[in-house]
């Protein structure tokens, strides 16, 4: 079952048992310093003084059920106040309890009904030297005053936890956007570690290659491809290294990656692929040098396109065509005879990922398939005038 929002505080506001039994106390000890002033006073008119005790001590029984149920308790006070002038107390901090608690338009009326039983009280039980014009005005800013300090206590108490959700919000919110930063920042890293190895790796098969099947090969060809293995695993391995210092954020162990390569490098490119047994056509034909990302693509694009070549057809020619200029962008494409048969080195599928990610980060287009008997490598990329 459900509490009812208007007889029950929200849970997680609902004062503490201390607090109940501090407020208890406290107003029991106010309707017995109203009793005694009361009894004392001579001009106060007769009433029996058990009606007063059994008025004050209802009255200080109610304050528990107050903080549960502060609706109707609020209006039994009320009505406490209206026999006597020991529920007075109890009867005004009613008020702001309500105020505290319960919407405005629900504390209203109870106010209005706190109102109505001490202007009750006034006519049948006058105070003794004050007129009852001036006691009903005393009662009605008592009760706004009380009324007003509730309802501002109940928007400072929603203001502090919309604030304190709104930080627990933003914090989970930034460790959110930590972690996207992190796993964007790692998957680059991948795809970075994927290009540069599968590129270099895809050499070192290729003279492995030579060296298993041509061991008839003069002794300088064999010490020039063993040579070329040697170096090639020592240079992966010092990418590797990077890389692996970068994920482990050890500074001592790898630093920062080194710079990606650029469309300067490009020639060094094509003479590795080349010394490898490889037969590449190279036409370069740009209009000035494509600006930072469209001048690395470039390069992932052909390096890419060189890999896949090695591995699904060692033996085939690969061309290479880079051409345009500013305002009409670049456009790139890395052709090759498709092979039959399974490709000598498997291919995970990753690089072309890769490279569409890549593409699309730069506002290019990207196509890759077979097409007419040759594996074709096509893409546009963007060229500001």
């Amino acid at each position: 079952m459900t509490a009812d929002p208007c007889t029950e505080p929200p849970r997680g506001r609902r004062p503490s048992r201390r607090t109940v039994a501090a407020a208890t106390a406290a107003m029991g000890l106010l309707s017995a310093w109203t009793l005694v002033g009361e009894r004392s006073s001579p001009g106060s008119p007769a009433a029996p003084l058990a009606l007063d005790v059994t008025v004050s001590l209802i009255a200080v029984a109610l304050i528990p059920v107050l903080f549960r149920r502060p609706v109707p308790a609020a209006v039994a006070l009320a009505v406490l106040a209206a026999l006597a002038p020991t529920a007075t107390p109890p009867s005004t901090a009613a008020t702001y309890v309500v105020g505290r608690y319960r919407r405005l338009s629900t504390a209203a009326a109870v106010a209005v009904a706190g109102v109505a039983g001490h202007a009750v009280s006034g006519l049948w039980r006058p105070v003794h030297g004050l007129a009852f014009g001036w006691w009903l005005v005393l009662v009605l800013a008592t009760h706004a005053a009380l009324l007003a300090a509730g309802a501002l206590a109940q928007a400072r108490s929603a203001l502090l936890a919309g604030l304190t959700e709104r930080a627990r919000s933003a914090e989970a919110d930034r460790d959110r956007l930590v972690a996207e930063a992190v796993t964007a920042e790692r998957t680059r890293i991948a795809r970075e570690m994927h290009d540069v190895l599968a590129h270099r790796l895809s050499l070192l098969a290729t003279y492995a290659g030579a060296l298993e099947y041509r061991p008839d090969s003069s002794p300088e060809r064999l010490a020039q491809a063993a040579g070329v293995v040697r170096a090639g695993v020592h240079q992966a391995l010092e990418e590797v290294r990077d890389v692996v210092g970068v994920l482990r954020d050890d500074p001592a162990v790898g630093g920062v990656p080194p710079p990606s390569p650029d469309l300067d490098q490009l020639d060094a490119l094509v003479r590795e692929a080349r010394a490898a047994g490889g037969e590449v056509d190279v036409v370069v034909a740009l209009d000035g040098v494509p600006p930072g990302m469209a001048g690395r693509t470039v390069y992932r694009l052909v390096q890419e396109g060189l890999t896949n070549a090695r591995k699904h057809a060692p033996t085939e020619p690969v061309r290479v065509r880079v051409s345009g200029g500013p305002g009409a962008g670049v456009e790139v494409t890395v052709s090759n005879p498709l092979r039959p048969g399974r490709a000598d080195i498997p291919g995970s599928g990753t690089g072309l990922l890769g490279l569409t990610e890549r593409v699309r980060i730069v506002g290019g287009r990207l196509e890759h398939g077979p097409d007419g008997g040759e594996f074709r490598l096509s893409a546009w990329l963007p060229w500001p005038p």
